[in-house]
């Protein structure tokens, strides 16, 4: 029996770059969705990222955010390559780009130019800010929004240090591309109810501040305002992962009896009746302070030995590890999360498989495209 594809027959036409669409289509295409990526004819920049193998433009990164898609490269700037474009939209039940508007609209393919072309089309604009704001027209990257979103500050509040810092990864980037795939699939579920299409706008600025807000925005979040933003908890400078004897490890005991489990790991007795943690509400209170008795008091043991006991305990903890050593943790590896695969033209590599997993609706994705591997097959003439 042919495995099923949720997205099955869905044909989603992508003119989006970088990170941010990238991730939404790919989040599409793993689902099972037809996914044609239109770029330049020397590809979307972040094909770059990361030295290839063996082909240009097939660097590290696209060979997991480019995973399931098709390839077609065109010559927007041409007559021709509109064409080519247009005539992919006249198929497609969903248009996705990151092309600022004043320029697609140039380019002769803005909403009402492409719902002409396609009635019930999905149109789906991947944005930086949101077009009623003063911010409209404004380019934006992850570092931009990291800064606007306040988050280059966050570090600063736990540690002190007044230098504002990014997060190291491309955090909005991401968490927008996750708002713009529900997104379509959103208006998806509204066309197959009603039948029409839609306009769709996904500003990271405002799908950033929506992930970021939602503790943070804390004090701020009755009117007047009782406290400062910032939930106390996320920036308390003590809760951190704990020192062990050999390395670091992260302890959670979130619940009272939790506590008074670590207080007698720790052959702390002294805790239990100082008065700052004497009952639950008192050390909600002064849970910080107890973190910071916790650092004090975990390099009596190696992280494996702490780790056994909250194991044991049903504490919440991981070890501390490294980027490197992700691919050979044992609970992915047994969900078969990094999965060597052999790529046409760069060899074996690691795939990351669609961490959402389904009864019905697994199956394999095609590997990532070479720049314009499949524009003969893309444009030729459908048969009959």
């Amino acid at each position: 029996m042919a495995q099923q594809k949720l997205l099955e027959g869905i044909r989603i036409v992508d003119l989006t770059t970088v990170v941010f669409g990238p991730y939404a289509t790919e989040t599409l295409a793993d689902l099972g969705a037809d996914v044609i990526k239109i770029e330049g004819l020397t590809g979307d920049v972040f094909r770059h990222a990361g030295r290839p193998r063996q082909v240009a433009g097939m660097g590290m990164c696209t060979l997991n955010l480019n995973k399931g898609k098709r390839s077609l490269a065109l010559d927007l700037k041409t007559e021709e390559g509109k064409a080519a474009l247009a005539a992919q939209l006249a198929e497609a039940d969903v248009f996705i780009h990151n092309v600022r508007g004043k320029a697609i609209e140039r380019l002769g393919f803005g909403y009402e130019a492409v719902k002409a072309i396609r009635p019930d089309i999905i149109y789906v604009h991947c944005v930086g800010f949101g077009s009623g704001g003063p911010y409209a027209d404004y380019p934006a990257y992850d570092d931009v929004i990291q800064a606007a979103t306040g988050t280059t500050n966050l570090l600063s509040r736990v540690d002190g240090n007044p230098v504002p810092r990014y997060l190291p990864s491309l955090v909005a980037d991401k968490v927008s591309g996750l708002h713009g795939a529900y997104a379509v699939m959103a208006a998806l579920i509204h066309k197959l109810r009603f039948g029409e299409g839609q306009f769709v706008e996904v500003p990271m600025f405002e799908a950033f501040t929506h992930f970021m807000m939602q503790e943070h925005l804390f004090g701020l979040t009755l009117v007047p305002p009782q406290e400062t933003a910032g939930y106390p908890r996320q920036l308390d400078p003590y809760r951190q992962p704990f020192p062990t004897a050999d390395g670091y490890i992260v302890i959670v005991p979130y619940t009272p009896d939790s506590i008074d489990t670590m207080i007698e790991l720790m052959n702390a007795p002294e805790l239990a009746s100082d008065p700052r943690f004497a009952d639950y509400p008192t050390r909600a209170r002064n849970m910080s302070a107890f973190y910071a008795e916790m650092a004090q008091r975990t390099p009596q043991r190696t992280t494996a030995e702490w780790m056994r006991l909250m194991v044991e305990h049903d504490i919440p903890a991981m070890p501390v590890r490294d980027l490197q050593d992700i691919t050979e943790d044992p609970h992915l590896q047994a969900v078969d999360f990094f999965q060597h695969r052999i790529h046409p033209t760069e060899g074996e590599y690691r795939k990351m498989r669609a961490p959402v997993s389904f009864s019905v609706g697994s199956f394999e994705v095609r590997p990532a495209p070479s720049i314009g591997q499949d524009n003969e097959d893309v444009l030729k003439p459908p048969a009959g």
